[in-house]
């Protein structure tokens, strides 16, 4: 039997960028207090979601990963607790600029980093003004209680994002989020349908997934507003969702697994046994059409 305790966290985020971290450490700490091993936090936690704006000077938020100072910080704090820390982070590479996660084992030490692919872009999520899609490719990490992927936010809504990761050896899915209001369609309440499409996912690749995202108002700098709708969850690997963090509250839960009975579970049911890559072409085009060399 291997058990492990996952959390999910979910906050409020200021311009104070030092108080932000402070309170995201709060929450690793209370998480790590009830048990837990990995501890997600929030998508861009260090300030409120600029994306809301295009505005350049925004551009200046970014930072190379090893002048990071929330993972700098975090190396210390994992390294003191034991715990694995993905920590999302506006990252900048030369020329270029990444919404980026950097992950952190529970020695402090800097695995690796997986840059976001999916780069949404409308009104509110204004991504692609500030983010290049992500060159790393999806990725895992054998950390030190388990091998974890992590995708970020938008790349949460596409199958093939927990697919890859799943048949790259990950036994947990992990998804930093900043997801609330629609400014265009203020009617329109998405976050049941953002558990359930994730839930599906961890049915599918029966495997647990985590989901923390952000809560509170933010007002842009051009006069829009967005609310963060919070509901950070954890689905087992039915997809079954054991627990939620609710609209408003900041917060960590928690969820034990052993990942030896799912992966028997995983197995025994069959879907990755069965698969037929052989017929996925149409995934490897835009609409759909199977173009074979030589004509359409």
């Amino acid at each position: 039997m291997r058990s492990v305790t996952l959390a999910a966290t979910q906050m409020a985020c200021s311009w104070d960028r030092a108080a932000n971290i402070a309170a995201a450490e709060a929450l690793v700490r209370e998480a790590a207090a009830a048990g837990a091993q990995i501890i997600l936090l929030p998508e861009l936690f260090e300030t409120p979601y600029f994306c809301q704006d295009r505005l350049g000077r925004f551009l200046d938020l970014a930072t190379p990963i090893a002048d990071n100072l929330a993972v700098r910080h975090f190396q210390g704090v994992a390294r003191e607790l034991g715990v694995v820390l993905p920590i999302s982070v506006f990252e900048r590479a030369g020329q270029n600029f990444f919404n980026t996660v950097a992950i952190i084992d529970a020695d402090g030490a800097l695995l690796g980093t997986y840059r976001k692919s999916h780069i949404p872009d409308s009104p509110g999520y204004s991504e692609k003004f500030y983010f290049s899609p992500g060159d790393t490719g999806f990725r895992v990490w054998r950390t030190a209680h388990a091998v974890i992927g992590v995708g970020i936010c938008w790349d949460q809504w596409f199958p093939e994002t927990h697919r890859a990761m799943a048949l790259l050896g990950a036994e947990v899915l992990l998804f930093p989020t900043a997801i609330g209001s629609e400014p265009s369609l203020p009617e329109l309440d998405c976050s049941g349908h953002w558990q359930r499409t994730m839930q599906g996912q961890a049915g599918a690749n029966v495997m647990p997934l985590v989901a923390s995202n952000r809560i509170g108002t933010e007002t842009g700098q051009e006069g829009t507003e967005m609310t963060f709708f919070g509901h950070s969850f954890i689905a087992d690997q039915t997809g079954d969702k054991l627990c939620d963090a609710g609209r408003d509250s900041a917060g960590a839960l928690t969820a034990t697994f052993d990942l030896d009975a799912i992966a028997g579970h995983r197995a025994f049911w069959g879907t990755f046994r069965d698969r037929r890559p052989d017929l996925y072409g149409p995934l490897m085009t835009f609409d759909g059409v199977h173009r074979h060399a030589g004509g359409a």
